[in-house]
């Protein structure tokens, strides 16, 4: 019988990782459009990989739409090596079905079989897999770009990881909100301030994404929360998104809660206070990159 994560999609990889392929991949090999992360950072969209090497997490957050019954428990750490050369089989696997698919680009379905670009934040905590440095290097000796998207909670770990490009993704913006939002099993906040300080320092190009949910985190005390929470890391970029009423999410928020891209566009003007000023944005994606 296949678990939840394949009836969802996912192709496991060894105990604890997976890979699937997201909606832009999919768009782009049609030529459909691309992700905003190809607009923004110059990757292409149909040559990422998309994968976590942590099938687990330590937070259960609101806004998190991804079936959180994926993550099981397991004995033992696969080896990075082993985690990159069966992901980009489990892509290529994934991709097999677009043979033969009206309206395929097939040029495009041939360079995807041979991903360079990895965005490590599929679902779970990456940074929970305690040889992600390891993992990281595997992918950039293959040619890989390597985009790592965390929620801040593991400072010690990115101290030694370096990746092409790191996140840290915030819904919160206080000790309070942190709680109430990310529902860790014990505050984590002062580990997520800690992540901040580090990513400060960190020779990676860095992103603050703040994920924004109408109601909850748009209101003045949020803006000056997240100002705060910037200033400290004073990242290259900062991503302003919409928090998007998909999957599992669903069940704890309403559409009521998701911004439309001009609420994204005013609250992003506010943030410009900061000396960041908006550079771009994607209205598909309702998402806003301002830069210093």
């Amino acid at each position: 019988m296949k678990s939840i994560s394949e009836l969802k999609g996912y192709c496991i990889v060894g105990r604890h990782s997976a890979v699937k392929t997201c909606l832009w991949l999919k768009k782009s090999l049609k030529d459909l459009g691309v992700c905003y992360k190809q607009k923004f950072y110059g990757i292409q969209s149909h040559r990422c990989l998309q994968m976590t090497p942590a099938l687990l997490c330590n937070q259960f957050c609101v806004h998190c739409w991804r079936p959180l019954e994926l993550l099981k428990e397991f004995k033992g750490w696969d080896e990075p090596e082993f985690i990159v050369e069966e992901s980009i089989k489990a892509q290529k696997r994934l991709l097999s079905g677009f043979y033969g698919t009206k309206g395929v680009n097939l040029e495009k379905l041939k360079e995807a079989e041979k991903p360079n670009q990895v965005a490590i934040s599929l679902v779970g905590e990456p940074t929970l897999y305690p040889r992600l440095p390891e993992l990281v290097d595997c992918y950039r000796k293959r040619g890989f770009t390597t985009f790592l998207v965390t929620n801040g909670t593991n400072p010690r770990m990115l101290e030694l990881v370096n990746p092409t490009q790191l996140y840290i993704s915030l819904t919160a913006f206080d000790e309070k909100s942190h709680v109430e939002l990310n529902r860790p099993s014990k505050s984590l906040w002062t580990r997520v301030l800690e992540s901040l300080e580090t990513m400060r320092e960190s020779k990676s190009k860095k992103v603050i994404r703040l994920t924004l949910i109408k109601g909850i985190n748009m209101h003045e005390r949020a803006l000056n929360g997240f100002d705060k929470l910037i200033r400290i890391a004073e990242p290259d970029f900062v991503e302003a998104k919409a928090y998007m009423f998909l999957g599992y999410s669903r069940l704890r928020l309403g559409l009521e809660n998701m911004p439309s891209h001009e609420e994204i566009v005013d609250f992003s003007k506010k943030l410009e206070k900061l000396g960041y000023e908006i550079v771009d944005e994607s209205r598909e994606s309702r998402v806003c990159l301002l830069s210093l």
